[in-house]
């Protein structure tokens, strides 16, 4: 009974289908561009520094733009936002695969057009669209199998990277990403937003700009883009920098992959978990448990001595915590403020997080060319984790008056 009342319709389900594909497409491909870098480094001439600057404009953009194509979402459906994305990605991987692939172009590439890709077609979008076909008890959940299906994407994509990689070199990989692109971009037709969004009650008078005041009045908003911010440095430090830190610690090649696998496989299971448990348990303090344990996390795999078993332990435990925040994030700003305006509010969320991607990402690599290490940035990571842990704690989690029956 429970199943079929979780899947109303066909619709629904084609849409749920569309949407997990889509975001495996986008965001498998996006996590493994961190093992691009010896190659772009030899046969381009890109320096860490650059390296880490391109992936973190290209993390700041995808924030950017989110609202952006939030906005599009909104009002003119969620396909129209992912098409546009995916025309973008296809621009970005065919740019680095030519010839004009080194200084400002591979910038160009690499950060801005696959940033601006990223804000139509990573989780956002989907699952804001996701979120509009399903009432509050069930809402979490949906957007928990959304954003776990990216979590199959960073299994699956970095074992791919690395095989195709070998084989066939990095400009054939490429030319194999701009084929999945291309699959999003036709998938992007079966992702259908409904125009009466589900679930509570929805003032159809107010405009975006009201939406926006009204979600900058709530306190609870500012809590959870502060705390967003901290989500973004921490994975995208990760997920750019950790093939150079694994080498620069003695460990063997194959430890970088199994790290990005195992991150993709048991994220599957942290968002899923997330997403059932925000269904049951207050949502702020199960990202205050999420931000806190990070922290553990990092600081266990930093300060122990280097071997393949706490690689694979650091794979496995912040693979489980990776995208486990979105969940209950998305619940919160939904709950709190309805989904008539969820792609923008939760854009501007997301915007926040991609600061955070932003130096997380460059950052790291200054650090690194420096410094010759990455201690600071983990150790930032580490303060971090205490503060979104903290700053979740005030949320109110209480629905804005809008939209309250009595």
């Amino acid at each position: 009974m429970s199943s079929e009342r979780f899947i109303k319709n066909k619709t629904v389900l084609i849409t749920l289908l569309s949407a997990c594909s889509i975001v495996i497409i986008s965001l498998g491909i996006r996590q493994t561009f961190g093992m691009f870098y010896f190659d772009f480094s030899t046969d381009l001439g890109i320096t860490l520094s650059q390296f880490g600057f391109a992936l973190g404009l290209q993390m700041l953009l995808w924030g950017v733009f989110g609202p952006w194509f939030g906005i599009i979402t909104d009002k003119y459906g969620g396909h129209i936002a992912v098409l546009i994305g995916f025309v973008f990605y296809l621009f970005g991987i065919l740019m680095l695969y030519s010839q004009f692939n080194t200084g400002l172009y591979f910038v160009t590439a690499i950060g801005v057009f696959i940033g601006i890709a990223l804000g139509g077609t990573a989780i956002s979008i989907p699952v804001s669209v996701v979120a509009k076909h399903f009432p509050q008890s069930n809402r979490t959940l949906a957007m928990g199998i959304v954003t776990a299906s990216g979590s199959f994407g960073f299994f699956v994509s970095p074992i791919f990277t690395r095989y195709s990689l070998v084989e066939f070199g990095w400009e054939n990989t490429l030319l194999f990403f701009a084929v999945f692109v291309f699959i999003g971009l036709i998938l992007a037709f079966l992702l259908t937003t409904p125009k009466d969004v589900v679930g509570g009650k929805i003032d159809d008078k107010q405009t975006a700009t009201e939406a926006l005041k009204e979600a900058f009045d709530n306190k609870s908003f500012i809590y959870l883009i502060l705390g967003f911010f901290v989500c973004g440095w921490h994975i995208t430090l990760v997920a750019t920098h950790i093939p150079v830190y694994i080498n620069d610690r003695g460990l063997p090649e194959w430890c970088t992959v199994t790290i990005l696998s195992m991150i993709g496989l048991f994220n599957i299971f942290g968002t899923l978990t997330s997403g059932y448990l925000a269904q049951k348990f207050s949502k702020k303090l199960i990202l205050s448990v999420i931000y806190l344990t990070r922290g553990l996390v990092i600081a266990i795999f930093i300060f122990s001595p280097p071997s393949t078993f706490m690689a694979i332990f650091f794979g496995i435990t912040f693979g489980f915590l990776w995208l486990s925040t979105v969940p209950p994030t998305m619940g919160l700003v939904s709950f709190i403020f309805g989904t008539k305006y969820i792609g923008l509010l939760y854009g501007i969320v997301f915007l926040s997080h991609q600061i955070g991607s932003f130096f997380g990402a460059y950052l790291g690599g200054v650090f690194h060319d420096y410094y010759g290490s990455y201690d600071y940035a983990w150790y930032i990571s580490i303060a971090l984790s205490i503060f979104a842990g903290l700053i979740h704690l005030p949320i109110i989690e209480k629905q804005v008056k809008r939209l309250q029956t009595t």
